[in-house]
């Protein structure tokens, strides 16, 4: 099976799973975001071992940031990213191994503000009053559309690249078609929706595309860095689940900000 073959069946397969625990919202996708925010951050802390990553301290750092999404809103999502410290030190202090601790409270606490922060805004999205389940939808939908436009764009004729340095496979003309596609999935979502003006919308779109993009970026970076290809091999030709929700985990705080500030 090719690579785009396999990406399509995993798409095929888990793109109804998600859109349907996102339209039960609450609790479901709660259970949704601990699930996939263990996997990724276990693949982050898994190619990122030469850190010495305090795994158990990360784990609950998560947990705690996607209940205080849950349970209290945003104000509780940091609380739940700073906790991470203390349970990180605590297990890190009763640990026989020794590691650089600088290193290893790095890494542990970006994979928590990374991940579990990114997860935890998908939340608050689909949390806000009246309009969530349709704001969370068009966000999801426009990450995807970024994604796969900038994708086939980017493969039919695609000549500059937008990173070399970073992210080789990325060009400008894909970016370009990504960015487009991602402004188009806003505008016809919220359209006469009474949700925020089509002039927001666009924008709401622009900001997407954007942090969507920054976010791939990011992981890539990190990838390149760790000296690794995919975060993980668990979604076949998608790579590991952290190489999924990459550009969610940057889009979706990005959307959640904006839509406030056109509040």
């Amino acid at each position: 099976m090719s690579p785009l073959v396999s990406r399509l069946v995993v798409g095929a397969v888990l793109l109804p799973l998600v859109f349907g625990v996102v339209w039960l919202g609450g609790w479901w996708v709660f259970g949704l975001a601990v699930v996939a925010g263990l996997l990724a951050l276990h693949e982050l802390y898994t190619i990122a071992r030469a850190l010495h990553p305090v795994v158990l301290g990360g784990y609950v750092g998560l947990v705690l940031t996607l209940l205080g999404a849950q349970l209290g809103g945003s104000e509780w999502v940091l609380a739940g990213i700073l906790a991470t410290l203390p349970a990180a030190i605590l297990v890190f202090f009763v640990s026989s191994a020794r590691q650089s601790a600088v290193a290893a409270f790095a890494v542990t606490l970006l994979g928590v503000a990374w991940v579990g922060g990114g997860l935890a805004h998908m939340m608050l999205l689909r949390d806000i009053p009246a309009d969530g389940r349709l704001l969370i939808f068009t966000t999801l939908l426009t990450v995807f559309a970024d994604d796969t436009a900038a994708f086939f764009v980017g493969r039919a004729i695609g000549r500059h690249r937008l990173a070399p340095a970073i992210s080789p496979g990325k060009s400008w003309e894909g970016f370009v078609g990504g960015t487009l596609a991602a402004v188009a999935v806003t505008f016809f979502a919220l359209y006469e929706q009474d949700v925020i003006s089509t002039a927001e919308s666009l924008i709401l779109g622009l900001v997407i595309a954007l942090a969507a993009t920054l976010g791939d970026l990011f992981e890539s970076a990190v990838k390149r860095d760790l000296g690794v290809k995919d975060s993980g091999r668990l979604l076949a030709g998608h790579g590991g689940v952290l190489d999924r929700v990459d550009s969610l985990l940057w889009a979706a705080p990005a959307a959640y900000v904006a839509l406030l500030a056109m509040a």
